[in-house]
């Protein structure tokens, strides 16, 4: 018999990625579908003009690519029902992705950071995901 999960997530779990004095484009995460991702956490230590972006793309369509300064410009400070939310810190930017119901992916999620500006100390990520 198969293991069902009525109305909820199979096999939740948290996977985190990290990288150290990045620069450019750097994949944080990649994970291996099928699968259904509940949110995210990128957490940002360092920068000097918040022209890093977070770039969610599932199953090759992207999701979101956002950097730092434009959620702050465009007041994504506060919950709201688009998904994205920045929380900043004197020492921390962190955007969080979540949205009302999961998102489905059925080959690959991947998670990445773009970093364009000087003085970024480190990334970290930590994706929320299950199986269907």
């Amino acid at each position: 018999m198969a293991d069902t999960c009525l109305s909820g997530i199979c096999n939740p779990r948290r996977t985190q990625g990290r990288v150290a004095r990045p620069s450019g484009r750097v994949n944080l995460l990649v994970l291996q579908g099928p699968g259904l991702f509940v949110g995210a956490s990128v957490a940002k230590q360092g920068g000097d003009t918040d022209i890093t972006s977070v770039i969610l793309d599932i199953d090759g369509r992207n999701v979101v690519n956002l950097t730092y300064a434009a959620a702050r410009n465009f007041g994504l400070t506060q919950p709201n029902p688009f998904g994205l939310v920045l929380h900043q810190t004197q020492a921390i930017d962190n955007v969080t992705i979540g949205y009302p119901s999961p998102l489905r992916f059925e080959r690959e999620l991947v998670l990445a950071v773009d970093v364009n500006e000087p003085n970024v100390v480190q990334v970290t990520a930590n994706v929320i995901h299950g199986t269907p």
